[in-house]
């Protein structure tokens, strides 16, 4: 680390102002250098559906960190030492998949703060306090700084919406349209009455408390119905459906032209 945190996306949050973000699945420092020169304000770097660990978490927040964009980790479980570790490492938000109710949610909270307010470890030697230069000036702005997103996937949590989203420490509720569909019997399908009648009662709770909305989207014209509709956390794409799209297509071009034989 080059600077002491300064989550800029935090900020445009709690200004009201909508964010641009991708996904980062390939565990690549090279997609993530790529992802984060294209001008993302955030960019996540998945732990929990992708297949790095916490080397290629490494590499791929050291790439981010020539770039002016915020670099985001969703863990894999709510769990304390993992948050612990992708802090550590220099992440500037943490996104805790299935939040299911308030005592999780507050429990996610403490791991990503220091005491008094939470449990996390100290520590003056990790990369986010540059490696001991800047460590009690790390302390005491990470716990104003680190940015907090609860996940949203299940009934359980959108029965207890309110309950989660008036927890302190709480910057955002994102809602998991796939885990959420699933959850309500509905897998594949995140149209139907019954998750989006869940989708509406997560996005009235979250206006009420002035928690910020964040989702997924696969299109620019469905990030800007999404904004209009409050969200200010949005998802466009990841370095890995890029790709695959970008090659089938490519791939689908040349063999509507001309033809070409498969090898």
């Amino acid at each position: 680390m080059t600077e002491l945190i300064n989550n800029r996306v935090k900020r445009d949050l709690k200004a009201g102002r909508q964010t641009v973000g991708g996904w980062l699945h390939l565990c690549s420092s090279i997609s993530a250098e790529i992802m984060g020169d294209a001008g993302f304000d955030w960019l996540l770097i998945d732990m929990e559906h992708g297949p790095g660990d916490y080397q290629t978490l490494l590499v791929q927040l050291q790439a981010l960190s020539a770039s002016r964009t915020t670099p985001v980790v969703r863990v894999q479980w709510n769990d304390p030492a993992v948050i612990k570790r992708v802090l550590d490492l220099g992440a500037e938000g943490v996104m805790i998949p299935l939040v299911g109710n308030r005592r999780e949610c507050e429990a996610a909270v403490r791991a990503c703060t220091y005491p008094p307010e939470g449990t996390r470890g100290v520590a003056g030697s990790h990369r986010a306090a540059g490696f001991g230069r800047f460590a009690a000036d790390y302390w005491a702005r990470a716990n104003a700084e680190i940015l907090v997103i609860v996940q949203i996937e299940t009934p359980e949590a959108v029965k207890a919406i309110d309950d989660i989203v008036t927890v302190p420490g709480v910057d955002v509720a994102f809602i998991g349209p796939a885990d959420l569909s699933a959850a309500l019997g509905h897998l594949g399908d995140a149209k139907h009455p019954d998750v989006q009648a869940a989708i509406a009662r997560v996005e009235a709770a979250a206006k009420r408390a002035g928690v910020a909305l964040g989702t997924i989207s696969r299109s620019a014209e469905e990030a800007t119905t999404l904004y209009g509709r409050g969200y200010q956390m949005v998802t466009l794409c990841s370095d890995a459906s890029l790709v695959a799209q970008g090659a089938a297509a490519a791939v689908r071009g040349v063999r509507a032209q001309v033809g070409a034989a498969r090898g």
